[in-house]
């Protein structure tokens, strides 16, 4: 579990194909602190950490991964948000990511407020149920209040410390991110498709 607070960002050093899978070499600032086996968020996408060297680690990502996230869209030099797990002994600021990418969103718009920034993203509309006016969601990984709610889209509002400490940063129109949408959203639209 995650919580959509972006720790540090890293940068893709190598992309090695094997069959439908994609490992990526990624160097960060906390490579070195992680441990095999561990849960580490990308984009917002939970993967395993398989290997260290130095300050970068291995990870690896698999068809179903690949077809319903941004990774596939990965190249050289790529700046991904990393967030490793929650800790459970203490605050939890976000809120609860779990890094199971349901879709991504298409950025279709994106405006500097002297300041601050916006960004609008447009969506597979079957997803619609699952956002509500000033609730959270994350975009590659960073927990953020979405505003302007329609039936496929969304605007979210980025602070500096957020555009300068994240990969919103290098986000232009046209690109891809990741959505995770609120769990307990999911929960109730399915408790009430079921009834």
């Amino acid at each position: 579990m995650f919580t959509g607070i972006i720790e540090t960002t890293g940068t893709i050093r190598q992309i090695i194909s094997s069959g439908t899978n994609k490992t990526f070499w990624v160097e960060s600032p906390v490579s070195n602190q992680f441990s095999i086996d561990q849960s580490v968020a990308h984009n917002g996408v939970c993967l395993t950490v398989e290997e260290i060297q130095n300050n970068t680690h291995r990870v690896t990502a698999i068809d179903e991964t690949l077809q319903k996230t941004n990774l596939s869209s990965w190249e050289l030099n790529t700046t991904v948000n990393i967030e490793r797990c929650m800790q459970m002994n203490g605050r939890i600021d976000g809120h609860i990511v779990q890094g199971h990418v349901d879709t991504i969103a298409t950025c279709i718009n994106t405006i500097a407020k002297d300041g601050s920034w916006e960004y609008e993203f447009e969506f597979d509309p079957q997803f619609g149920p699952l956002i509500i006016e000033k609730g959270s969601i994350a975009l590659n990984g960073t927990s953020l209040t979405i505003f302007n709610v329609t039936k496929n889209g969304f605007t979210v509002a980025i602070i500096p410390y957020t555009y300068h400490h994240t990969s919103m940063q290098y986000l232009k129109k046209g690109d891809a991110v990741n959505i995770e949408f609120d769990m307990i959203g999911k929960y109730v639209n399915r408790f009430l498709q079921l009834k």
